[in-house]
């Protein structure tokens, strides 16, 4: 059922999902848009609401505010067999097989069994696992039973596959099956949502990714966008040392020497201008690197932010209540 992506195609849209347990607000208004065809990262701190936020958009729980569509506007009820969902919490029967296993979530979605059987063993041999095809859950380690279920949530094709925390409890080994699962999922055509705290993760998969903090979403965009939203850094040595006073004043204000080099941030526009100073100063380069912050340095200076903000409002409550 997978066709090819419209210019404004998306698999999911859950527009001011909002929810509360008593009194908490665990999720506030959260929207998110997910481009058919794209692998969509919902990254946030443990507790931030990315698995409730999930399970509306899926239709498992009701929202209290929001609405979620999928695949251009059907309730997610409507369409349960287009979409696999592996949720945080894993369960498998621990007497199954790992193929028997694998064939009944299948047939939960309505996929025949021994459809199901061949398809379990096709995906385990493609990832190594044969030699566990016909080993029971319980005999297999907590990483190993993760993956039969992690396959048996994609063994129908679905168009949309969803994944709570996939790669949580994973060594490396399986880590790096699981981001090769996900990638030849997306070249059959599905689209890929998954939530994670793990920021390699995304930045190696993610076409989008949106970062709820605090409940609320944060952010939303690519990954270079996230990142574009920290200068870069930078790393000079140069070729003679001379006074470090001297150096300093053709660099950036802040500009710290560590050991025979000097670091600094610096904004895209002052890059050429940069190398124009270091090369008029005579001083030389011997070595000069400039990079983008990674994934994980703009995630924790917007969960930081936001922290603050939160911790900036709890100290101006607790001011009024005092003068009160």
């Amino acid at each position: 059922m997978i066709g090819d992506p419209g210019l404004n195609d998306f698999s999911v849209e859950a527009n001011g999902l909002t929810k509360y347990f008593g009194d908490y607000k665990a999720v506030d208004h959260v929207s998110l848009a997910v481009p058919t065809g794209s692998i969509y990262g919902v990254l946030g701190p443990n507790g931030a609401g990315k698995t409730t936020s999930l399970r509306m958009t899926l239709g498992i729980i009701d929202p209290d505010e929001g609405t979620s569509r999928l695949f251009g506007g059907q309730r997610p009820q409507a369409v349960r067999n287009r979409i696999g969902y592996l949720p945080e919490e894993r369960g498998l029967y621990p007497g199954m097989k790992a193929r028997e296993a694998i064939a009944f979530m299948g047939a939960l979605r309505g996929l025949d069994w021994s459809e199901g059987r061949r398809r379990a063993a096709g995906f385990m041999t493609e990832l190594g696992l044969e030699r566990v095809i016909d080993t029971k859950i319980r005999k297999m380690s907590k990483g190993m039973a993760q993956m039969v279920q992690l396959i048996g949530s994609i063994v129908h094709a679905p168009d949309l596959i969803v994944l709570d925390e996939p790669f949580s409890g994973l060594d490396p080994v399986n880590q790096e099956r699981l981001e090769m699962l996900v990638r030849r999922e997306q070249s059959r055509g599905a689209t890929i949502l998954f939530s994670t705290h793990v920021m390699a993760h995304a930045e190696r998969l993610c076409d989008r990714i949106a970062i709820i903090a605090r409940s609320a979403r944060r952010f939303e965009g690519t990954v270079d966008d996230a990142r574009a939203l920290l200068p870069m850094q930078v790393r000079y040595t140069p070729r003679t040392a001379g006074d470090p006073a001297t150096v300093a004043a053709n660099l950036p204000a802040g500009a710290e020497l560590r050991g025979d080099a000097w670091h600094f941030a610096i904004e895209d526009a002052d890059v050429e201008p940069l190398l124009a100073r270091i090369t008029a100063s005579g001083h030389g380069v011997t070595g000069l690197s400039i990079s983008r912050p990674a994934l994980h340095d703009a995630f924790v200076h917007i969960v930081r932010q936001v922290d603050a903000g939160f911790d900036a409002d709890a100290t101006e409550d607790a001011v009024e209540e005092a003068s009160a």
